[in-house]
């Protein structure tokens, strides 16, 4: 069994048998404390300080900064080449999906996405038990390409990040209209996910976790 723990933004411990994997680590300036959690793993989707807040996180840890396929004991990640924008990066540069393989659960995060896969990309990303997707528009996808990648890439667990709380995020939309595009999926809301891959099933359900 898996744990997944939203801190808010994009900031995402993934919690094994064994290993923990921390992804997108955010900065107190965001509204959001992580509490500087230990970490075996830590993954970057790009180098802007909302998502690479380093000095939050006890050391200790592997970093993983951009595109390769990655073995940590006993975790495999892939780190997907994709763009912060709609024009290859021309405006707001490189962004890197990761899909990480734990305890046999497989974890997709894709970080600050700005457009929908191609073909290509959502061949490297498949198969995803658990989504972890930008829902709040703002310099990422919006609600409705937020349904398109899920669409394409068919996860039995979605989850939705970067979207505005009591808490941070303020610039972007609330999670409602992600949730309005999602509308023939069930959803939930919960405090932590912990999930098993006897878990996933044929059709996606939204799982709306809090922020920790």
């Amino acid at each position: 069994m898996a744990e997944i723990i939203w801190y808010g933004h994009a900031c995402f411990a993934i919690r094994g048998q064994d290993v923990t994997v921390l992804m997108d680590p955010v900065p107190k300036s965001s509204g959001y404390d992580i509490g500087n959690p230990s970490a075996d793993i830590v993954t970057i989707s790009h180098d802007d300080h909302g998502h690479s807040a380093l000095d939050q996180v006890a050391e200790g840890y592997r970093l993983i900064n951009g595109p390769g396929e990655y073995e940590i004991r006993e975790v495999f990640i892939d780190g997907i080449q994709t763009y912060h924008d709609s024009e290859r990066g021309a405006k707001l540069g490189r962004n890197t999906v990761y899909v990480v393989e734990i305890d046999d659960l497989i974890v997709c995060h894709l970080g600050d996405i700005g457009h929908v896969l191609t073909e290509q990309q959502t061949e490297l990303v498949s198969p995803v038990d658990v989504l972890l997707v930008p829902a709040g528009g703002g310099p990422t996808i919006s609600p409705s390409q937020a349904a398109e990648i899920i669409a394409q890439v068919e996860p039995g667990i979605v989850i939705p990040m970067q979207f505005r709380t009591d808490k941070g995020d303020a610039e972007r939309e609330p999670v409602d209209g992600f949730l309005r595009e999602m509308a023939s999926a069930e959803h939930e809301t919960e405090q932590r996910l912990r999930v098993r891959k006897s878990d996933i099933g044929d059709s996606a359900r939204v799982v709306v976790l809090e922020p920790a």
